[in-house]
């Protein structure tokens, strides 16, 4: 047996109770993603996969299955043997949004899959490009409301981006056109040129070019300040609660998973998550480290499953098959 693998052995044997190291799987944990390589979401699951290689000794391995807004990923793990090595790396707009907007989805996140732990978020920054004459909040929406309209970009139609553009635009009474750009870079380009006078972007992507002026952030909708923008207020503070949303990423497996297999894994994710180490490169990546377990991953589900389909309602929108 080589060095490195009785290492890992000896590991998650001081890590793991008899029983649940019985419960694991004895073949490499697959975990896919209906992302590309190289997106946020694949950050997410490589540094996770990082993080649980000495709680599972036989390895752990990424499987990207891009297309169709993650159905072919979630809709494979849906189809998958419930034994514990294929999981799903799901985030928000398959877990919660897709429901509502697909007539016809592949999968039923309810019935399909049995939650595992969600492992990170992602907030969102209102940026506006630099010459909009406005220093806060409250200045943008007055400044907003004194014009025919505004258009706010997004990174698609259906993505939280989108309907978080819905939620401002009902909440503040403004006149908003959402435009959707097939890539983030086109969405990026249009806000930075002035195209638009608006966006949600990930905290950590529009962070460069808020420090180096060519943007402004007005509010960060997660539940606190960013480290990435701490002179940002965040929606509590605004007194906008019907902004805050994030783009959150969990495990799930296959329904019947059994439940001691379920347990298990979700141990070796919530001991991952704990890691300090594992913390740090999460927060300089730009993601808020979750560690919530089944009971807490699922209630998220079925709430933000339950919000987004009034917001969907609110606009409706319906994706094209």
């Amino acid at each position: 047996m080589k060095i490195a693998t009785r290492r890992a052995m000896l590991a998650a044997a001081l890590l793991f109770p008899a029983a649940s190291r019985a419960a694991l799987p004895d073949r490499p944990l697959r975990i896919v993603l209906g992302f590309p390589p190289g997106s946020g979401p694949d950050l997410v699951a490589r540094l996770l996969a990082d993080g649980l290689k000495d709680g599972l000794p036989a390895g752990v391995v990424v499987d990207n299955k891009p297309g169709a807004a993650g159905a072919i990923a979630a809709q494979e793990v849906a189809r998958a043997a419930p034994d514990g090595t294929t999981l799903l790396l799901g985030e928000v707009g398959q877990l919660a949004m897709a429901p509502s907007t697909y007539a016809r989805l592949p999968y039923d996140p309810a019935r399909d899959f049995a939650p595992i732990a969600e492992v990170a978020a992602a907030d969102f920054a209102l940026v506006v490009p630099a010459s909009i004459p406005v220093g806060s909040f409250a200045e943008y929406l007055a400044w907003a409301k004194a014009r025919p309209s505004i258009f706010l970009g997004t990174f698609g139609a259906g993505t939280p981006g989108h309907f978080g553009a819905a939620i401002l635009a009902n909440s503040a009474g403004l006149k908003a056109e959402p435009v959707h750009f097939r890539s983030t870079g086109d969405a990026m380009g249009a806000v930075l040129n002035g195209n638009v006078q608006g966006m949600f972007g990930t905290v950590a992507l529009v962070a460069p070019h808020v420090r180096d002026g060519r943007l402004k952030a007005l509010a960060v909708t997660g539940p606190a300040r960013s480290p990435l923008l701490p002179g940002v207020p965040g929606v509590a503070e605004l007194n906008q609660p019907d902004l805050a949303f994030n783009a959150w990423f969990g495990l799930v497996a296959p329904a019947a998973t059994p439940a001691a297999v379920r347990d298990a894994l979700e141990g070796a994710t919530l001991r991952a998550l704990r890691s300090p180490a594992l913390q740090n490169r999460m927060q300089e990546a730009g993601f808020r480290v979750a560690g919530n377990g089944q009971a807490a991953f699922g209630t998220l589900m079925r709430e933000e499953t339950a919000r987004w389909a009034g917001v969907v309602r609110a606009t409706g929108f319906r994706a094209i098959e």
